[in-house]
């Protein structure tokens, strides 16, 4: 008894899996979900030192260069050769805001807040892709400025 318990909802689940492979719509098509797709190539890095104007008010800035490789981990912060205050007048790096040495009670601080320390959770680099739709983004000033019209 018990191994016909067993035995059907493993049939079932087979002929579910058989059906669904044949009626799903994916995100890869024209291929079977079981073939190994070819991915796309990455896009390249922005990489003309350039800055970008923000698209919304306390955007930070996107980074407009290559960092593959940087190490930025708890002993070492490869952006802070260029941005730190010791180095911008070398590098012509513009120097990270006053606020990454302010800690989290508004004290500042002589050396970056370790709350700001891993560069990568705020600021992005651009590549030279193709947007996958069009960007609908309204700044809430725009959209206030509209409704008072």
């Amino acid at each position: 008894m018990n191994k016909k318990r067993l035995l059907f909802p493993a049939l079932l689940l087979i002929a579910i899996a058989v059906f669904a492979e044949e009626s799903i719509t994916t995100l890869r098509p024209n291929q079977a979900i079981t073939e190994e797709a070819e991915p796309p190539s990455m896009a390249n890095v922005v990489n003309t030192d350039i800055r970008q104007e923000r698209n919304y008010p306390m955007q930070p800035p996107v980074i407009p260069h290559k960092i593959r490789n940087y190490q930025v981990d708890l002993n070492t912060n490869k952006c802070m050769s260029c941005h730190s205050r010791e180095r911008t007048q070398a590098s012509q790096a513009p120097m990270v805001s006053v606020t990454h040495f302010m800690d989290r009670d508004g004290n500042f601080r002589a050396e970056i807040s370790p709350r700001r320390y891993f560069c990568l959770q705020c600021h992005v680099t651009q590549t030279d892709s193709t947007p996958m739709g069009k960007n609908q983004f309204k700044d809430m000033y725009e959209v206030i400025e509209t409704n008072k019209n």
